[in-house]
């Protein structure tokens, strides 16, 4: 950006050299991520600077710092009160790695999309970074890779069970899920005096404690619900030994996610152990209200925090294209209540949705109008889910005591208020503000949710589709969707009914574009092959198709490592090894040539090779010569490699459930399971 370009806010300290113009000796405290310094609050780590800046703390900021050395984490000199530290929006290894454990070719939070602007575990890295800078200065974790890290996980890029992260960053103190609450608690009470080693109590914390505070836990552990006294978890040497009580830990610990219910968890590690206490409780709806302590804090008050809503000057021409996404985007809310075992938005975000006010949002919209390169139109007005702004369980109490991991599955709850009527009015007063020419809406859509409110689905038809809306039915084997905690396909047909009347009746033409996962737990080569004969019958040519990566911590990827469903402990069947996820990916891929010898193969594998052929039921062609020679002279390349082992197990043919765990090659926690996105923090 040109240097004579003037901003609204000052950006934050990122050099002594702004820390002096500010009249600063030191920083109260100093967060250090692994993205680059946009100004925006769909950027986590900024997003929380920003808000203990308004706090009345004095906050700088340590973007991308070179790693190999403890010197760049002495740029700003030593924080008053601690280091917060987080790896970005992203957990380092996703951002890195795609399914098939292949380099990505751009870092979506880095400048120009370049790579190797973070290290691997970024989180664990940064914090010994930090202790060696200033060995006594305290370090806070956050962010979703320390949240979804913080006890003991299967790590799909290793292939092993990892011990929590706080033990191997050596850290003061973990803040998980959407830091706000538990972070100001925290920094405030040491900004009055109290060392961070006392401080234990705080909602939606984790920290270490010893053999004897454990021994403690271990002799009078909860029994029920409502005891409230401490869970204890297998511990992290019994989760590597055994795959049972890995489901075991993983079953539980989702058990204890609801802030209105949720006792603290404790899980051995060796002689020590990590300690965490209930999760933080939501932010107020809108403008809240203030309480005495101060430490209230509502949506409204994150979005009207002082951003520029542009990248640092820093990086001058080089664009983010994380922020190229998000820039003209609005969200409205944040948490999903739908559950799905592969998402990790739950466990980061909660499961009560909380929302801005339709004031705050309309001033977000009239900022974005005086941004020089918005011509008018908004590219996202949603969240987490496009449509879940505003609706809740019809009673505070029913809420607080309910232990359902879903609100939607295996259908929508009688208690859950279904209202669209307060998101439909506020996407027309969004589109009636001056100088707003479209509103788009390019978060997913819950389509179980929308088929029960016709007047959404007209309003989003007739004037927030560009031609094309995404969804996620994600498959159609009702087992797999069982697995998935997602609605069975009839509903996702019923939508694409009332979507496609509404934007005949709005003389649209435009269609739905349906996302699909390959290779989730329980589907099979047989399930993959009906999803692709549905496909087919419905004329549907899917372009993005994402193969299933395990994320720390989800649902379904304790699945995919015990072989176990943890809520039934029944067995689950899961594609091993990268050439067997690559056989699922390619049924999907039917259409496209480039795909055809894995679909045959995949179809042969399944007993399917009637669907290889050129009549009207048939798949995929047969092989031609061309396709035979090529086949041929790569098969005799593998031959000259050497024996099939050192490449790798061949794929199972069987399609019934297994017991065991991964016996092959290997997988994220964004919105979605696959790639890079701007959300969730």
């Amino acid at each position: 950006m040109p240097p004579q370009t003037r901003y609204a806010h000052p950006f934050l300290p990122i050099t002594r050299a702004d820390m002096q113009a500010r009249g600063w000796e030191q920083c109260d405290i100093i967060i250090v991520t692994g993205d680059a310094y946009v100004d925006h609050p769909a950027f986590g780590p900024v997003l929380i600077a920003r808000f203990l800046e308004g706090r009345g703390f004095k906050v700088g900021l340590l973007p991308q710092p070179d790693w190999h050395s403890a010197e760049p984490f002495k740029a700003l000199g030593p924080p008053r009160l601690f280091f917060g530290v987080a790896a970005g929006n992203l957990d380092s290894m996703l951002n890195r790695l795609t399914a098939q454990k292949k380099n990505r070719s751009e870092d979506q939070y880095s400048p120009g999309g370049r790579t190797n602007c973070r290290p691997d575990r970024a989180t664990i890295v940064y914090a010994q970074r930090c202790r060696e800078a200033y060995p006594d200065v305290p370090i806070v974790l956050g962010g979703i890779e320390a949240s979804l890290r913080r006890i003991a996980h299967f790590d799909y890029w290793s292939e092993k069970v990892r011990r929590s992260i706080l033990f191997d960053s050596k850290a003061d103190l973990l803040v998980f899920g959407m830091g706000e609450r538990p972070i100001m608690e925290v920094a405030d009470r040491m900004r009055r005096g109290e060392r961070i080693q006392d401080i234990r109590d705080v909602r939606g914390t984790a920290y270490t404690i010893n053999d004897e505070e454990m021994r403690a836990h271990e002799a009078d552990p909860a029994k029920r619900a409502a005891d409230r006294k401490t869970v204890v978890l297998p511990s992290y040497e019994a989760v590597v030994a055994d795959k049972h009580a890995f489901a075991v830990m993983s079953r539980d610990f989702q058990m204890e996610t609801n802030p209105g219910n949720a006792r603290p968890l404790a899980q051995r590690h060796g002689n020590r152990a990590i300690y965490m206490n209930p999760p933080a409780l939501p932010l107020e709806d809108g403008v809240g209200a203030a309480d005495a302590n101060g430490r209230s804090v509502a949506m409204d008050e994150l979005y009207d925090l002082p951003f520029n809503r542009v990248p640092h000057p820093i990086y001058k021409d080089e664009g983010i294209p994380a922020y190229e996404t998000v820039k003209h985007s609005i969200v409205l809310m944040r948490g999903c209540f739908g559950g799905c075992t592969f998402c990790s938005i739950t466990e980061h975000e909660g499961r009560v949705i909380q929302s801005r006010s339709a004031e705050s949002v309309l001033r977000e919209v009239r900022a974005l109008r005086r941004m020089g390169d918005f011509r008018g139109t908004i590219t996202d007005l949603g969240g987490p889910t496009a449509n879940m702004y505003k609706l809740k369980c019809k009673s505070e109490d029913i809420e607080k005591r309910c232990r359902k991991l879903s609100c939607v599955h295996p259908g929508v709850c009688e208690n859950l208020q279904t209202d669209h009527g307060p998101l439909i009015g506020l996407m027309q007063d969004v589109r009636k503000e001056e100088g707003v020419k479209h509103v788009f809406i390019a978060s997913g859509v819950r389509y179980d949710l929308a088929e029960r409110s016709p007047e959404y689905v007209k309003e989003l038809a007739a004037h927030h589709v560009g031609g094309q809306l995404s969804v996620a039915p994600e498959h159609v084997s009702p087992r797999v969707l069982e697995k998935m905690k997602k609605p069975g396909i009839e509903s996702f047909e019923r939508f694409q009914q009332m979507f496609a009347c509404a934007s005949e009746e709005a003389g649209k033409e435009q269609y739905d574009i349906p996302y699909f996962i390959s290779g989730h737990p329980g589907s099979t080569l047989e399930d993959m092959v009906d999803l692709a004969l549905w496909l087919k019958k419905n004329g549907k040519r899917p372009r993005q198709v994402q193969d299933f990566i395990p994320t720390p911590m989800a649902m379904a990827t304790a699945m995919y490592y015990s072989g176990l469903d943890p809520l039934k402990m029944e067995p689950v069947y899961t594609a091993q090894g990268l050439r067997e996820k690559r056989l699922q990916k390619a049924l999907l891929l039917y259409w496209n040539p480039e795909h055809w010898p894995l679909a045959r193969e995949a179809l042969k594998l399944a007993g399917r090779e009637d669907l290889i052929g050129r009549g009207p039921n048939a798949l995929v062609p047969p092989e031609s010569a061309a396709e035979a020679a090529r086949r041929q002279r790569a098969e005799q390349r593998d031959e000259e490699a050497g024996p099939r082992e050192s490449r790798g197990p061949a794929p199972r043919q069987h399609a019934g459930s297994r017991p065991g765990g991964p016996g092959g090659q290997g997988r994220p926690g964004a919105r979605r399971p696959g790639g890079p996105g701007p959300r969730p923090r």
